[in-house]
Order: structure tokens, then sequence, then C-alpha cells
């Protein structure tokens, strides 16, 4: 039997995009190009390869394509739905496409599909047994050609686009906390699960009683399990810095070295797909929901840490003196201006979830509920910490699952404002961050930084799909009586995020 392709024709069923889609609109720099011929040398290798993008919640999304397949569709792209632009936290349609969406972006009517372009230098091999799997993030694109105006890994181009017409380039620091928890069976989740309503979350239970910070005997409590996933961020080519246990009952934090920005939001993405998917492997749950309805469970935290270089000199631009304390150069303090003057209307694409609110409260001491700055201080937003040429600021507002690419870009765009500005950071109060996430949409919409930074059509999709997560997490609470909460954490949070995130 004759196989044939579909992409003679023009591709349907969500296939190979269209031939030779790369080369036609000059989508690829010439380090990808490279990239390109080396991944195909690999396929011979390699049986299945999945093909992912970061959707705005911050979530993999992927298809499995054999590596015959993806020998086209390294340089065809491929279709995808727009399904998750459409869908909110709770899979409720939230952006209407049987009509004009009302986000700028005409292909959504109807769902139709986009091509996503596999960026060559993000495959790699997935260390785990089975069929040999491959791993390659895409960029998104319109039909035509152009990049798609919803693609949370556009916007992070598009600032470092710009730091590189000032001849810098930012560097970043990821710092993660999330929970392992281990499964004790129970259904699967599906009843009562639909469009807008999800169904129970993973039955878990802890793994040690937590509240020893940093105790040795805690982490090992965890270690058949923590080191080999250690190794397999190591063998992912991450460059892990530290695993260590926090304070909650198996909550653990990830740190890595410093990277520059665009590996940064993909290393954070392939983190948290893999972690999730490897403890589920091995009987356990990994789970980046910022605070879980669980019993004495502590809210976990995304300090985000970074530095700004030149590209001329490689000189760090935050270093003052030779490794003087509590010093910082008037660059890094015009940096820290930005992050502090933007801090309320981009707390969104920081803290994008109901849940995330739980943790910017005054009874937990480590996280930030000002807009502030301070040297070697953990209670500050943003914390200083100098030393010469490794002097950086660490931004502790983010919630783990928050979307790498929005978050990141975010916070270097606010701070290239007040870089760029000259204008040192304002010691007098700033407005306060948001409580609540209807508080941080309001913020959001009102801001024409965020839609300087976004686009309006991107601008436009989030404020859609978290206007229709608050409206639900409204409804169920004005139906469901006050003792429904657990430590202030509702059921619906935990089944909307404990799995999913």
């Amino acid at each position: 039997m004759v196989s044939r392709s579909w992409s003679q024709y023009g591709e349907v069923g969500g296939g190979v995009g269209r031939p030779s889609f790369v080369a036609e609109f000059g989508l690829w720099d010439d380090r990808q190009a490279a990239a390109a011929e080396q991944v195909e040398l690999q396929l011979d290798e390699v049986d299945l390869v999945r093909v992912v993008f970061c959707d705005p919640h911050g979530l993999a999304r992927s298809k499995t394509v054999p590596a015959n397949v993806f020998r086209s569709v390294l340089r065809n792209g491929m279709d995808f739905s727009a399904g998750p632009f459409l869908f909110d936290t709770g899979h409720a349609v939230a952006v209407d496409f049987l009509a004009d969406a009302g986000v700028g972006v005409g292909e959504l009517l109807g769902a139709g599909d986009f091509v996503l372009v596999p960026d060559p230098r993000t495959f790699q091999v997935l260390p785990r047994s089975g069929p040999r799997t491959a791993w390659v993030l895409g960029n998104e694109y319109l039909r035509d050609g152009t990049p798609h105006p919803l693609s949370a890994r556009g916007v992070l181009h598009r600032v470092l686009a710009e730091y590189a017409r000032h001849d810098l380039s930012p560097v970043i620091g990821l710092e993660v906390e999330w929970y392992l928890t281990r499964l004790t069976g129970g259904p699967v989740g599906n009843a009562g699960n639909g469009f807008g309503l999800q169904g129970a979350a993973p039955e878990v239970e802890a793994v040690n009683p937590g509240y020893q910070f940093n105790l040795d005997s805690s982490y090992d409590s965890v270690a058949d399990v923590a080191d080999p996933l250690a190794a397999m961020l190591m063998q992912l080519g991450l460059p892990l810095r530290s695993f260590e246990h926090e304070s909650g009952p198996g909550q653990l934090e990830t740190t890595f070295n410093p990277m520059s920005a665009l590996d940064a939001a993909d290393a954070m993405l392939l983190l948290r797909t893999q972690l999730k998917q490897e403890c589920r492997r091995r009987g356990y749950h990994a789970s980046f929901m910022t605070l879980p309805r669980l019993e004495s469970f502590d809210p976990s935290g995304w300090h985000l840490h970074q530095s700004v270089s030149s590209t001329k000199t490689g000189v760090n631009l935050f270093a003052e003196g030779d490794g003087l304390q509590d010093a910082i150069s008037a660059g890094g303090e015009a940096y820290i201006g930005g992050l502090l003057s933007r801090a309320r209307e981009f707390c969104l694409l920081s803290v994008p979830t109901v849940n995330g609110y739980r943790r910017l409260a005054p009874e937990f001491t480590l996280a930030p509920t000002s807009v502030d700055w301070r040297f070697e201080d953990r209670s500050a937003m943003v914390r200083v910490l100098s030393g010469g040429s490794s002097t950086h600021v660490e931004n502790r507002i983010g919630e783990p699952c928050a979307n790498p690419y929005l978050a990141i870009a975010s916070q270097l765009h606010a701070g290239l404002e007040g870089l760029l500005s000259g204008v040192p950071a304002d010691r007098s109060p700033h407005p306060p961050l948001p409580r609540s996430l209807p508080e941080a949409l309001e913020a959001f919409r009102a801001s024409d930084s965020a839609e300087r930074l976004l686009g309006a059509p991107l601008k436009s999709c989030l404020a859609k799909l978290k206007e229709s997560e608050a409206a639900r997490f409204d409804a169920w609470s004005a139906a469901e009586p006050p003792e429904s909460a657990a430590g202030g954490v509702t059921e619906w949070e935990h089944r909307e995020y404990f799995g999913a995130f």
C-alpha cells in the first residue's frame, strides 16, 4: 500500500502545516537552520516526537508524531487547533469562536487552525524508558506566516529583541517551590467533569510531616523520588543548582544557575511538565499550585532572579564596586524602579490564578504584600543580593504555575522601562499589590503598558480567560456554605488547579 503525503494538497485533520512553510516565510535564523540539520541526524534514533507549545495559562499543549512524520513537521510546521486560546483553566469557553471574538484575531472564528513551527534548538530526547521519545518546543504563526498575536513565547521574543536593540542581555535565575505528594488511588476525576466544571482532584497523602526547614532527614525521606528527578533534570541539560526541602509537608524547592531569558522560560515549562509526568509514573503527584487544600500545607512561590549585562562588554550593569555589601548601581536601582512602578498592573501575569492570591497575605511573612525593595530582605517584594559582579535582584511576587514566558517578559519589560529612564527606585510608598484575581484584573485592564507589552489581542484574550475563571469561582462561592473552605482554600480551587498545575 502506497502512503501519500497530504501535505501535497494542503493538510487536513490537523497534521503537517504546508510544504516549505519555514523557508517560504524565512522563519529560522542561521542558528536554528544549523540546529535543524543536527536534529535530522538524530531522528533515526527516535521513535516519537512531542511537538509542544505553551498556552496562555502556562500549560504545555502537544501532539505526538512518529519520527518519520516529524521530518516533514520540522520544516513545514504543524497544524494545531485554536482551542487552548479559547478555554479558561476549567475548560469553559471564555473566548467566543462562533462570532467575532472581540480580540482582533480573525483566524479564531470557527476555531480554525494555526501553524506551530518547531524551534530546532529546543529538540531533546527525553530520558525515560519505553519508546524513544523526543520533545521540541514551537513558535505559533498565523496561516499567512505572521507571528501569532496570542503567542506567549512570541511576547518574550519581542521583549528580548528590544533589549538587543540597546546592546543588552537579561540574565535569569529560576527558584521555584512545589509539592510532592503520594497518590492514593481513587477515581480518576472524570465524574462531573466538563466545560467549566472540573472533576475531583487527584487523591493524595503527604509524604512527610514537614516544618523542619532544610532538614536533611526531611529531604532524605523523599530522596528515593527526588534524587532520580534531579538526575532527570540534569539529563535534560538543565543547569540544576539545588534540590532542597522547604517548610510544608513534601514541599521542595528547585533552583537553577543563571540562564538567558528564553532558555529560562523554556526550562520552566520543561521542568514543570516533566516533573509532573515522571512523578505520576512513580505513583506520586507533583503540583505547582500555590496553596493546595491539604492539611498544614504552606504556600509555594516562584522567585525570579534577574540582572542585565552589556552584550558589548559582558559587564553586569547592576554591579557596584568590588564586593561592596548592600550596593547596587544606579542602573540597577532604576531597573528596580521599573519593577515597582508596574508591579500592580502586571501582577496578573505573575499571579494569574484565584488561588495565587492566598499567598499574598500578611500571615505569610515571606510572601510580599507591599511594593518595595530592600537589600537581603526576604519580606520585600524585590530583594537585592549584592556582591560585585554577581549583584542581582530577586522578585518574589510570582506563583509557581504562572506562564513562564509572560511572567519573565513582564518583569523584563518593566525593568527595561526603568533602566532606560535612569530614574532611581522611589522609596516612597507605592500602591499595594492586588489581594484577589478580580482586583488584579482591574489593574491589568487599565494598563496601557500591558497593551504595549502584549499587544491588544493578547491583552484582550487574557482578560476574557481570567474573567471567565473569576466568574465561575464567584458563582461557586455564592452557592457553597462558608465551612466548605479549609484553611481559606476552597474545594473549587483544589479541583481547578491541583491536578492541571
